[in-house]
This record gives C-alpha cells, structure tokens and sequence, in this order.
C-alpha cells in the first residue's frame, strides 16, 4: 500500500481545482488514476487550443428559436 502523494501543497491545490476533486481525495488518489486524468485534462487543453470550442466557450442558444 501506497501514502500520500508527495507533492507541495501548492501543487495540491492547483490540481484539486483543476480536477475538480477535493484535496483529501487527491492526495490518497492512486497515482496511476492521477496520471490517467492529468492526460486527459492536457488533452482537452490541447483540443481547446486548436480552435474546437468547449461546451462552456460556444455561445448561448437563443430559446426564441
């Protein structure tokens, strides 16, 4: 059985916003799990980055319509 992850608790912070999970369970998160979803937040990053919008960047539907 593993401890905690030995990260700063900057570093701890940043990612639980980011992750959106709480503290507590980031650091008692299996590191493998942790990898997984720093991927697959870089990858939406990425696809952010390229010009495909997101779900919170494309504009409101008018409900008019």
């Amino acid at each position: 059985m593993t401890g905690p992850l030995q990260i700063s608790p900057d570093t701890a912070i940043k990612l639980s916003k980011q992750l959106n999970v709480p503290i507590e369970h980031l650091m008692h998160m299996p590191r493998h799990i942790l990898l997984q979803k720093l991927g697959e937040l870089a990858a939406a990053e990425a696809k952010n980055a390229h010009g495909e919008p997101s779900a919170s960047d494309k504009p409101p539907e008018d409900p008019r319509t």
